[in-house]
């Protein structure tokens, strides 16, 4: 199978892989202990997760900590419900993490609107009395970058603290100018899942969610793993020295698949969007039905998180596309480890799987 579902995970890098063995353990082995141990396993592996900490670090702003989490999903939770606002502005296209965490805590909750290009107003209204604003970095399904720095500094002139979901960014672009909160995942750099990292600017203040042991600095008790933390580090490392020529990469794979999806229309801005990511659809086309029936490529429809529920895209309705519009998207995602001519062979496949509709 041909994988373009980069925006749902990436394939782990094999120097992150590599990172991660010594700290699995086995016979003969003590890379198992435990890193709040006090023995020399134990400090060991405590100083595999700081250096994997400083690596982390390095893709995000200077001036703050990096806490490591269990997923972007717990971050997230974690900047949303520490820091204690009870009116929050978001905005429409943000993940279900964001928004569905956002509306729990705050039923009232403003909504950012994007143009039909998915892109956030700078000037969009932002309610008085509004105690955190949280935007996105890049769409995780249309790949739109949004102007965060804009949106970040109109929120601390308004005395609000600004949360900046950078799952889809980290590793690709540079990191969000302003935020006082950013959130990021281990599994969309190349790194593995179940590890995350919310990076909090210095001097604010966050509650933890989870207690029982004071690790992470008393911000999210719990035993690390320090595999996880090896593996998140070296996938990080290796997107700080790659990140020109992957850039490279990636937008060689956007022209060569975007001419040849000529006559779809392209989902998002073509200009203010991330290469890796074409959201594209075909007036009439079944994009359920074409997912099952080109069983040789990995693509989707949209969020991993929303699949299966049947439920129309809020991201592509937010653009302002019907509902039966939405349901003609695909979203294809490419990086690193695409070739250009297993490129050619997935989009000749989905062609003709929608050839076959009479399309």
């Amino acid at each position: 199978m041909i994988y373009l579902d980069y925006q749902a995970t990436t394939p782990l890098a094999p120097e992150a892989r590599e990172a991660m063995l010594p700290w699995l353990g086995g016979p003969g082995s003590e890379g198992f202990a435990n890193p709040h141990s006090p023995h020399r396993a134990g400090r060991a592996a405590a100083a595999a997760i700081e250096v994997a900490r400083d690596a982390v670090a390095a893709l995000l702003p200077p001036g703050g900590q990096v806490i490591f989490t269990s997923g972007a999903t717990e971050a997230l939770n974690m900047a949303l419900r520490g820091i204690g606002a009870r009116k929050l502005a978001v905005s429409a296209i943000e993940h279900a993490a964001v928004l569905d965490t956002a509306r729990a805590i705050d039923p009232q909750v403003a909504l950012l609107a994007v143009d039909g290009e998915g892109v956030v107003d700078p000037e969009a209204a932002i309610p008085d009395g509004t105690g955190l604003v949280a935007v996105m970095q890049v769409n995780n399904e249309i790949g739109t970058v949004q102007p965060v720095a804009a949106i970040a500094a109109r929120a601390r002139a308004m005395g609000a603290l600004f949360l900046c979901d950078a799952v889809q960014g980290a590793g690709k672009l540079a990191a969000p100018v302003g935020a006082d909160l950013i959130a990021i995942s281990a599994h969309k750099l190349y790194g593995p899942k179940g590890i995350g990292a919310l990076w909090i600017r210095d001097g604010v203040r966050v509650d933890p969610l989870i207690t029982g042991g004071g690790q992470e600095r008393g911000l999210r008790s719990g035993t690390l793993s320090p595999a996880l933390a090896a593996g998140f580090g070296a996938a990080a490392k290796l997107c700080t020295s790659l990140r020109e020529s992957d850039a490279a990469h990636v937008d060689k794979l956007w022209t060569r698949a975007q001419a040849a999806f000529a006559g779809w229309m392209l989902n998002g801005s073509a200009v203010a969007r991330w290469h890796g990511n074409l959201n594209v659809r075909l007036d009439g086309l079944d994009a359920a039905r074409l997912l099952s029936e080109c069983r040789t490529v990995a693509i989707s429809a949209g969020s991993a998180c929303a699949s299966g529920s049947g439920r129309p895209s809020h991201v592509l309705r937010a653009l302002g596309l019907s509902d039966r519009e939405a349901k003609t998207a695909l979203r294809i995602g490419f990086g690193r480890y695409t070739g250009e001519e297993e490129l050619d062979e997935a989009v000749a496949a989905i062609l003709a799987a929608a050839g076959a509709q009479g399309l």
